[in-house]
């Protein structure tokens, strides 16, 4: 399968800046931004908690006219073979809508990185 071209990320993105400030406000952990995941492809996760192996992915552009990058073909293929060679590597994939980006859901997640975080 050819690799798609590696273009830089813009600076975060109003979805992401919402979920981060929720993240802070609610007492979550340290999660790194722009996280390199894999060793030989340039693929970033939007945030990562390493410590329990969690990349959490923001999938903004769903609702953009046309259809956004994630869901016109090429770009969902893209992101599948970038999420099953993230879960094949041992990380656990957690992708997220505008609509799920609430404080409750992310008070859940919270909890759940550190249920999966090693003592």
């Amino acid at each position: 399968m050819p690799r798609l071209r590696y273009r830089p990320k813009t600076p975060s993105s109003r979805l992401e800046a919402k979920f981060a400030l929720y993240w802070r406000s609610l007492g979550g952990p340290e999660l790194a931004q722009e996280f390199r995941f894999h060793p030989e492809r340039k693929w970033r996760a939007d945030f990562a908690h390493i410590e329990s192996r969690t990349l959490i992915e923001i999938e903004g552009g769903i609702y953009l006219a046309g259809g956004g990058r994630h869901n016109r073909a090429a770009g969902f293929i893209a992101d599948a073979e970038k999420y099953l060679e993230a879960f094949l590597a041992g990380w656990n994939v957690v992708r997220l809508t505008s609509a799920q980006i609430t404080a409750p859901n992310v008070e859940r997640l919270i909890q759940r990185v550190a249920e999966r975080t090693p003592c």
